[in-house]
């Protein structure tokens, strides 16, 4: 039973990374994959903090990593609406002010 939960959850883990490498086209979804990543990485590490009865708090350090990082992702695809007007990889240059 333990096994195949692994299995599933790594096997959701490269399946999100696979997707994450082939859709590059906005930035939105990029945004959406990297959260299911998190989530996957998360579930796997209560996982194996659970098996080895250790503490849960370095789970709770990492869920608020995540939501930092999910709010960072944001507040980037908010300004890059602002200053472009979508959120298209192909419309947004570096040289651009």
């Amino acid at each position: 039973m333990m096994n195949l939960f692994l299995l599933i959850i790594i096997t959701m883990f490269i399946f999100g990374s696979m997707v994450f490498i082939f859709s590059r086209k906005h930035l939105l979804c990029m945004l959406l994959i990297l959260e299911f990543m998190v989530l996957m990485l998360f579930m796997m590490l209560f996982f194996f903090l659970n098996f080895m009865m250790n503490e849960k708090y370095f789970s709770m350090f990492f869920l608020t990593f995540c939501v930092c990082e999910g709010v960072l992702g944001l507040s980037i695809l908010v300004s890059m609406i602002r200053t472009h007007g979508n959120d298209y990889f192909q419309s947004f240059s570096i040289l651009q002010c």
